[in-house]
């Protein structure tokens, strides 16, 4: 055999599943911008769903939680959580969502990624349809790593971006996992009662057919990890909330990361049907995708101790939303004067989807701006305005819509961004 032939006939080294996966998109975006700062060039980093702890610290009975336990709670937790933080989060829901939750339905990760794989691991069977929203975060990657079928909604500025009942319901009957997030990461958009119980009538309705078949039951993965940072008077909501029925049917995704500004102390938590809870607890004791002690047992501290958590939004959420406003304000100005922007109105989340509809434009150095990627480099090097095309939450159609995460930027930083952005602006064609 020469070496072409054997080349060509040497088995693979890795497995099958390596052909799916794809690195993130946002990663990739983030180590460019990286790059573009460490040449020293003024850039507005509105890439990361992250904090800084400069501007947002964690709140402190946390960080002394922690930090008194170190030295004692250094060994493993238990694998479906540390039983004090296990408690907590049922007296938590019960307190600020009206939920009505044990023990045995609440399961503890290190944040809320390995709960989102652990659902959809459970839940879905190679070949098994996954139905969700585009734009939406990372859908597009979990399904394929479980073997399942994407079944993309494309949702619009007009529903804010978010799926209503009536643009799922074609596709309800096939799916066996529908994916929900709100507030809404990428567009900074939250449900309203009206739009989120029409699609848990949908599900429900879907169950009843399904349980009278003696079929599987679609469920609701309910992505909630920013429901409490919301703004201008909107309000979560929950489909268990609104629809008791539904809980048999939802597992809820949740954790310290993005309400107490913790995204690197790697709390997380399911909360769900007992059956599911107790299964992804036994997939995920193989992963390791464990919370360290000090951590969970400082969450739970935190989450008995109302007057803390109100002190902590009283200071945090003015601060995310001067930021969100400066942006959205500032866009609006820019539109007032005729440029092609637009923006969502800042609702929830640490995130506003904002529109930079150059596609079809010309840059000063000649270059057409054909695709949300081309307006992204040239934002990024014209003005230093670093963002997130909707692209890389499954979007495909290129409008120039943008996810901007304001967690890691000062006041100052969007300030000076907004005249350097004019002037890019007004200088394509």
């Amino acid at each position: 055999m020469t070496g072409t032939a054997a080349r060509r006939h040497a088995p693979a080294r890795l497995a099958t599943l390596t052909d799916t996966l794809r690195p993130s998109q946002i990663l990739a975006i983030a180590a460019e911008v990286r790059d573009l700062i460490a040449s020293g060039r003024p850039v507005c980093n509105l890439t990361v769903g992250d904090f800084s702890p400069t501007y947002f610290p964690v709140p402190d009975r946390l960080a002394r939680g922690i930090a008194a336990r170190v030295a004692t709670e250094s060994n493993y937790p238990p694998s479906a959580g540390m039983p004090e933080l296990r408690q907590a989060v049922p007296s938590f829901y019960r307190q600020w969502l009206g939920l009505d939750y044990d023990v045995a339905n609440v399961l503890v990760c290190a944040g809320g990624r390995p709960a989102i794989y652990g659902a959809y691991r459970v839940l879905v069977n190679p070949g098994e349809h996954v139905l969700y929203p585009v734009p939406s975060w990372s859908n597009e990657y979990y399904a394929p790593i479980v073997g399942g079928i994407p079944v993309e909604v494309p949702c619009d500025a007009g529903t804010g971006f978010l799926p209503t009942a009536e643009r799922l319901a074609p596709h309800v009957a096939g799916a066996t996992l529908l994916v929900l997030c709100s507030p809404m990461n990428p567009a900074g958009t939250l449900f309203s009662e009206a739009q989120l119980g029409a699609i848990c009538d949908l599900v429900l309705a879907e169950n009843a057919r399904r349980a009278t078949a003696g079929e599987r039951p679609l469920y609701v993965l309910y992505d909630q990890m920013y429901w409490m940072l919301t703004f201008g008077g909107a309000t979560h909501c929950t489909p268990v909330g609104l629809r008791p029925a539904m809980k048999p049917f939802t597992v809820f995704v949740d954790g310290i990361s993005k309400a107490f500004a913790a995204t690197g102390l790697r709390v997380g938590w399911a909360v769900g049907p007992s059956d599911v809870i107790r299964a992804m607890s036994d997939l995920l004791t193989h992963v390791g995708a464990w919370a360290p002690r000090p951590e969970q047992l400082a969450t739970a501290d935190l989450l008995g101790d109302t007057a803390e958590i109100k002190a902590f939004h009283a200071r945090m959420l003015p601060k995310v939303e001067e930021r969100l406003r400066l942006l959205a304000d500032g866009i609006a100005a820019l539109r007032t004067e005729g440029f092609a922007v637009d923006s969502t109105p800042p609702r929830g989340s640490i995130y506003l989807s904002a529109r930079f509809a150059l596609n079809g434009c010309t840059a000063p150095d000649g270059s057409k701006l054909a695709t949300n990627d081309d307006i992204r480099r040239y934002l990024l090097t014209s003005c230093g305005l670093a963002a997130v095309p909707f692209q890389a939450f499954g979007a495909r159609e290129e409008t120039g819509w943008f996810r901007l995460s304001v967690g890691a930027v000062s006041t100052d930083d969007i300030e000076a961004l907004l005249p350097r952005l004019r002037t890019a602006l007004a200088a394509v064609r």
